[in-house]
């Protein structure tokens, strides 16, 4: 009841996030299958980046799929979700968080090799179900801190109560209601990419 209304509350905000990733997504897929040289170098760079210190992927290639599992949803859901929702402090904040990581999302649609993951069905969906599932959670927590960010200059109807460094008292009670329902989301984001990769 309290999450849905949380929902309602801030659907504008998460849907124009979701939007920017959506966009920046599609952007960065067209961009590597059509060759771009800048995009699929920039994929080059952050996938061997990742690769050579990411203690996520140290822990995957030692075997410990589980530690590696929940050490990636510990970096999305705090790392990303929550820095996204307080990058919201000032409401446009999590929009080039989103395009950045959305445009991420889409250049590594493609391999080492530079070939598309879309050429072979089980690629394709497996892609797609990891793209979607780290999407909707980033979606909502990036829309939790623009709504926050905007209840924060115009405290409006059910935000014109008592503050908190700014904030409305229940513009953050919001954020934290729909963080509950973005937490599991990251968890199923983040077993599903390494169980069934």
């Amino acid at each position: 009841m309290h999450i849905g209304r949380a929902l309602h509350r801030a659907r504008f905000a998460i849907l124009t996030i979701a939007a920017a990733y959506f966009v920046s997504l599609l952007a960065g897929i067209v961009m590597v299958h059509g060759g771009n040289h800048f995009a699929l170098a920039q994929r080059d760079r952050i996938v061997s980046g990742a690769q050579k210190k990411s203690p996520i992927l140290k822990a995957l290639n030692h075997g410990r799929v589980g530690r590696a599992a929940l050490m990636d949803f510990g970096a999305n859901f705090l790392l990303g979700g929550v820095g996204s929702a307080l990058a919201g402090y000032w409401a446009p904040g999590p929009y080039p968080i989103a395009i950045f990581r959305g445009w991420v999302g889409g250049i590594v649609s493609v391999d080492s090799s530079h070939r598309s993951r879309f050429r072979n069905r089980a690629q394709a969906f497996y892609y797609i179900v990891v793209i979607l599932l780290q999407l909707f959670p980033y979606a909502l927590c990036g829309g939790a801190g623009v709504n926050m960010g905007l209840a924060r200059v115009h405290p409006d109807g059910c935000y014109a109560g008592p503050r908190w460094l700014g904030i409305p008292i229940e513009a953050i009670r919001d954020a934290a209601r729909i963080f509950i329902l973005a937490a599991p989301l990251f968890l199923i984001a983040s077993l599903f990419e390494f169980y069934a990769s």
